[in-house]
């Protein structure tokens, strides 16, 4: 992987060459019960167990496409003396730190990549920090091993997110450096979050941002991803440097499905609905397919305006008019209690390496059993490991990770992925 990787998503489900991910460390087992819901978690987490679990879908990603470790990425950055700088100052004054810039500066680049990312120790300075009970200078993120989030490439875009959440919004600023300083990625970066237009109303995450075509983006618009996101979103796609790599002659299509605002397992359009490829997706149908108050809305965009605007009947339906006709999958099965139960823990959220292969939890047996019935073979992840069985030689399947710990986070498998370039 010495040459750069030109960025190139214009698919969900085409052959994945390049993926970026982060392996959990210790920035997990730097929360405490009491700081679990500042962390947006529900639970804690055991790191050994979520480690093993991570080494499946990593194994078996890595068996199919270059894997890059954030944490790699980030020290190739902090190599750099000016993107360093860089990278330190926006930190420093997105989290009012400035007074620990001079000081991250001085850290070797493994140590500060460490610090961004597992949390810089605080230093009591005074009986006021003390007894403050926070722990961090810089606080850990907990939540980096969903990937998928904080960066979304679109076509050959690098487009960096506007979290929701600002506990989150390291992640954003670490992945707009990797993109930004062009030692890896060959790729054009758009910041939907720094439109002015919309004085600061612009949330979009990368759960909710689905690249189905080359000219066709389905978003979720919810918990974290607002309406301006959206709207800002495709006016940066509409530039000219973005648009000559997502779109057709300057058209495309964006198909918006409304989400709940509770609980949180819909907090991103893939915990509902992820695309499988070979004419399936994997769907939560009291969302995506029954009759509900949640909307789904088509718009055309053109000459970097929307020129058409509708109301339709559902996910399925609206994709179906644009040429893409799916047969859904249904997340847990017939039994609505099941369908609740398996969606809670990702069981909608699968990551499609292939066309028809794709990886996701071994604990929500209803839809693994579903996927089967409608010809995706299981196959262990540590059967692909091990090399007890070859994808080469398989058809449609679905890997299965085992997950005790890792759906604790709040995500799956195509949670802790972020993909740059496909087929």
């Amino acid at each position: 992987m010495s040459s750069k990787t030109d960025l190139n998503i214009n698919s969900e489900t085409a052959a994945l060459k390049a993926v970026i991910l982060h392996t959990p460390g210790k920035e997990v087992e730097n929360m405490t019960p009491s700081n679990a819901h500042k962390a947006l978690y529900s639970d804690i987490l055991s790191l050994p167990i979520a480690e093993r679990e991570y080494r499946q879908l990593s194994g078996v990603l890595s068996k199919v496409a270059d894997t890059y470790q954030v944490s790699d990425l980030l020290k190739t950055v902090l190599d750099d003396t000016g993107a360093r700088a860089g990278l330190v100052s926006e930190i420093c004054e997105a989290e009012s730190a400035k007074e620990l810039a001079a000081e991250l500066m001085r850290l070797p680049s493994d140590q500060l990549a460490r610090y961004l990312i597992e949390g810089m120790p605080l230093r009591y300075g005074s009986l006021t920090s003390f007894l403050s009970g926070e722990r961090y200078a810089l606080p850990p993120l907990y939540n980096f091993y969903f990937t998928r989030d904080s960066a979304v490439v679109i076509g050959g875009n690098a487009m960096i997110c506007k979290m929701a959440n600002k506990v989150r919004d390291r992640e954003a600023i670490i992945m707009k450096a990797i993109y930004s300083s062009g030692g890896v990625f060959n790729c054009n970066v758009i910041e939907p979050g720094k439109n002015p237009k919309y004085s600061g109303k612009v949330k979009i995450e990368g759960g909710d941002v689905l690249v189905a075509r080359k000219d066709l983006l389905v978003i979720g618009n919810g918990l974290r991803t607002s309406t301006e996101g959206i709207d800002a979103l495709i006016e940066e796609l509409s530039a000219p440097a973005a648009i000559s790599s997502f779109g057709t002659d300057g058209k495309f299509d964006v198909i918006v499905q409304q989400l709940p605002s509770s609980p949180d397992s819909f907090i991103h359009l893939d915990m509902v609905f992820t695309l499988l490829g070979n004419g399936k997706c994997m769907a939560y149908k009291p969302i995506v397919m029954d009759p509900s108050v949640y909307r789904t809305i088509s718009l055309h965009v053109e000459g970097g305006k929307v020129t058409n605007i509708v109301s339709e009947q559902n996910l399925l339906s609206a994709l179906e008019k644009k040429g893409m006709e799916l047969e859904p999958v249904v997340c847990g099965g017939s039994n609505s209690w099941t369908q609740e139960r398996e969606q809670w823990h990702s069981g909608a959220n699968f990551f499609a390496f292939a066309p028809g292969k794709v990886i996701g939890y071994m604990r929500n047996k209803a839809t693994i059993d579903e996927l089967a019935k409608n010809g995706f073979e299981p196959i262990k992840a540590w059967d692909i490991i091990e090399g007890k069985r070859s994808l080469d030689d398989a058809g449609d399947c679905v890997v299965m990770v085992e997950g005790s710990e890792l759906p604790r986070g709040g995500g799956g498998g195509r949670c802790m992925t972020q993909p740059v370039a496909r087929v």
